[in-house]
């Protein structure tokens, strides 16, 4: 593995990885998700999409309040009031 990591391009995969996904699943575990309430394949998966649209609807709602996308055009503003 270690050989593997030497590699340039295994090397720009794992860097750019920290910047895209890693984050995320931290937030997610900072607002209190820690496991599964449910059993099942199926179950869980809809249990992880609640846990994202809440995700992504705290993320819509804090840009709307800091004036980064205003609500009645849902278009981004690039110097917010």
């Amino acid at each position: 593995m270690n050989a593997k990591m030497e590699q340039q391009e295994a090397k720009h995969v794992y860097k750019r990885r920290k910047s895209i996904v890693e984050p995320i699943f931290g937030q997610v575990k900072n607002t209190g998700f820690r496991g599964f309430g449910v059993r099942g394949k199926e179950k869980a998966a809809a249990e992880f999409s609640l846990v994202c649209a809440a995700h992504n609807i705290k993320k819509i709602s804090k840009a709307i309040i800091k004036g980064f996308v205003r609500p009645e055009s849902g278009k981004l503003v690039a110097n917010p009031i």
